[in-house]
């Protein structure tokens, strides 16, 4: 049987060398990484779910998705996409995607910017693939209850991290090591 891929899904920052999904992509063989879009197509979700489109059917063999924060709703939003190389995906760990009732802070772009790029509303439908979603208890973009609320509707086991703010290098996260060990679930599941 053919080990998964992981392919990560980043959010709306650009290169951040110190941020968990790229530590882990840099220490970790074999991980595939979806491009950040153009510049002027920066918040576009349809330029985001086409690069995660390309780079899934790229892959040959299984895929497991790592997505943070608005990666989280870019994967859920291709995911429902009928186009997509959905089938390949045999788990996905999801990880503090943001909550568009929530006023975030600077620097992140208002919700309603991204509503009006096609981001809003947030799929709220069982996914077709196994997930674990980690949320945090004190996440400046989102609160904890709707994101328990997003892992009930999507059939993902919720698993809370406690306070760790957004889980990114301005809360203190460089590493994170559950990661690894949430992906690993993922991927003993799919051997059961």
């Amino acid at each position: 049987m053919t080990a998964p891929t992981v392919v990560v899904v980043p959010g709306l920052r650009g290169d951040a060398p110190t941020h968990w999904q790229e530590v882990y992509a840099a220490r970790t063989p074999g991980t595939v990484t979806v491009p950040f879009p153009a510049v002027d197509h920066w918040h576009d979700l349809p330029a985001r779910t086409d690069l995660i489109e390309g780079t899934v059917a790229a892959v040959d063999g299984p895929v497991i998705l790592l997505a943070h924060s608005a990666g989280v709703l870019a994967a859920v939003h291709w995911a429902r996409s009928p186009r997509s190389s959905v089938g390949a995906v045999v788990g996905a760990v999801f990880a503090t995607p943001p909550d568009f009732d929530v006023d975030w802070p600077e620097p992140h772009p208002r919700p309603a910017e991204l509503a009006a790029q096609g981001w809003s509303p947030i799929p709220r439908a069982r996914l077709p693939f196994p997930s674990v979603l980690a949320a945090s208890r004190n996440d400046p973009l989102a609160r904890y209850r709707t994101t328990a609320g997003l892992a009930e509707v999507w059939g993902s086991r919720l698993v809370d991290l406690g306070e760790v703010g957004h889980l990114n290098p301005a809360s203190g996260f460089g590493e994170w090591p559950l990661a690894a060990e949430l992906i690993a679930e993922m991927t003993l599941q799919r051997t059961s």
